[in-house]
């Protein structure tokens, strides 16, 4: 912004020298006040992990298309999401990202020490194209589902193999990832030990 003009006043009686804005006001300025958001200064920071998920929990999702399923934690990733599987073979659940706040961290806890979560496994991976087609909804012809990348369907397969490996240790286990999980009457999960 430009400083202020300083103008000189010729004449005995009218101080010498005047003070002039260097840029006039605009003419126009709003009947109403116009409201001014407020800047925040708090910056968003990530949710760390509750204590109870450790790479290797078994936990319970509580919401979306695989509400009631029981997925093996992997790791966290760096938006603050979880990242879970199934594994797709055992239960049908894929590689998936989740919130902590949609899910039930059970005791059951297994050992994903051999198992090498790739570093390629993070929230990029997940993205989905800028470019979706916005077509109009009358348009009449649906548009066909996009097949799943090869290597997606090969990280998925690949991570499995080693998940499934080491479930096998314990017969029951994958069995119990088989098994869905729900309420009957008179159970009620805060007074459960999960």
């Amino acid at each position: 912004m430009a400083a202020d003009k300083v103008k000189e006043i010729k004449g005995a009686k009218n101080g010498g020298k005047r003070t002039i804005p260097a840029e006039k006001a605009g003419r126009f300025y709003p009947a109403e006040d116009v409201p001014q958001p407020k800047v925040s200064r708090k910056s968003p920071k990530v949710a760390a992990a509750r204590k109870t998920i450790t790479p290797g929990t078994v936990l319970i999702l509580l919401a979306g298309r695989f509400r009631g399923k029981r997925v093996v934690f992997l790791k966290q990733l760096d938006s603050g999401l979880l990242l879970v599987t199934g594994p797709y073979k055992v239960n049908g659940v894929p590689l998936r990202r989740v919130n902590q706040a949609y899910v039930i961290a059970t005791s059951t806890k297994l050992d994903i020490s051999k198992v090498k979560v790739d570093a390629k496994l993070n929230d990029a991976y997940f993205s989905k194209s800028a470019k979706a087609d916005k077509k109009e909804f009358l348009e009449g012809e649906q548009a066909k589902k996009a097949a799943l990348p090869e290597t997606k369907v090969a990280d998925q397969k690949a991570l499995d193999k080693d998940i499934i490996a080491a479930a096998a240790k314990d017969p029951m286990f994958t069995a119990y990832l088989k098994a869905p999980f729900g309420l009957s009457k008179g159970q009620f999960p805060h007074a459960m030990k999960f």
